[in-house]
């Protein structure tokens, strides 16, 4: 087993920072830790939480955590903040926001840039759910980046999906444009106190009549102020029922098998790619000053390419 591995499997948070460190920078390692920590998994309830920017997705995860601490549940939190194209920082807003919890042992908050990576969701944020699952959080909460149309990635990790959203912000008409309605198990709107919640929760309904009227689950919708701490008993009340629908209806066991399908094909495809552009690379790209010049066009040298890459793996076998 790997040492990190190890360490996660007796409770040791100083090594579910490093692995996360080791998954982030991509490191030599990564696949061998990743591999000996998938058995140690222990099937956290793993929640989303997407929506417009401004929405109040930080502070409502905030007081989510201390809500859910004084039901004695440990909770693992991985926020996504943008990555600045020019400098490749992130601002990691959720440090300043949830610092009030790292001092509790039971609670660990990872933040990260997107580096890149589109849907709201860094690359390696389903690994990194992976590790903390492993070191036995009860509960981890995803908080994406809030980019509107490219929310959709969070289906692929989260078992329960919150869409959070604010009255008097045309969220709704947003949300349906971008397919979210299709993908949430659970409305929060969010700032209720604020002009415009009876017109949004009718606009809601009126929206889940169009979209499901035949699914087997409606989304439940909440009202939350969550600098009041209002609304965060009914939240986590409606996230555990449909956990439990998930449990009865064996939704939840063909969502995990979908996503494991998915996660597979994506470390082929992420190893595949890696592996081809670094030798690519290495033969100095000789094919570019062709497409350049037009001599050549980029399908006929992306047929090249794979040519290439198909009598390599022939000569290996």
């Amino acid at each position: 087993m790997h040492p990190l591995a190890e360490r996660i499997q007796n409770k040791d948070e100083r090594a579910l920072a490093r692995a996360i460190s080791y998954v982030e920078n991509d490191h030599a390692e990564k696949l061998d830790l990743l591999k000996d920590i998938h058995a140690m998994q222990k099937k956290a309830h793993y929640v989303g939480l997407t929506g417009s920017p401004g929405a109040g997705k930080s502070s409502l995860v905030n007081r989510l955590i201390t809500y859910l601490r004084r039901q004695n549940l440990t909770v693992g939190v991985v926020a996504v903040d943008p990555t600045s194209p020019f400098s490749g920082g992130a601002i990691l807003g959720d440090r300043v926001r949830m610092s009030e919890h790292f001092t509790d042992p039971d609670v660990f908050i990872r933040s990260m840039g997107t580096r890149g990576s589109l849907g709201g969701l860094a690359r390696t944020t389903k690994e990194t759910v992976r590790l903390m699952d492993a070191f036995g959080f009860d509960v981890i909460l995803i908080e994406t980046v809030g980019v509107g149309q490219s929310e959709l990635d969070i289906m692929k990790i989260a078992d329960s999906i919150a869409v959070v959203l604010n009255p008097g912000s045309g969220d709704v008409v947003q949300v349906f444009k971008a397919g979210i309605m299709e993908i949430a198990d659970l409305f929060i709107v969010n700032k209720a106190d604020l002009p415009g919640v009876p017109k949004l929760l009718s606009e809601l309904d009126a929206m889940l009549d169009l979209v499901k009227h035949d699914a087997p689950y409606r989304p439940p919708v909440v009202q939350t102020i969550s600098v009041q701490n209002k609304g965060l008993e009914e939240v986590w009340g409606e996230l555990k029922a449909h956990r439990t629908y998930l449990e009865t209806s064996g939704e939840g066991e063909e969502r995990r098998a979908r996503r494991l399908k998915q996660e597979v094909i994506e470390v082929v495809h992420y190893e595949l790619m890696r592996t081809l552009l670094l030798k690519e690379e290495a033969d100095g790209y000789r094919w570019v000053a062709d497409v350049q010049d037009g001599r050549l066009d980029p399908y006929t040298a992306a047929g090249k390419i794979l040519e290439r890459w198909d009598k390599n793996q022939d000569g290996k076998e």
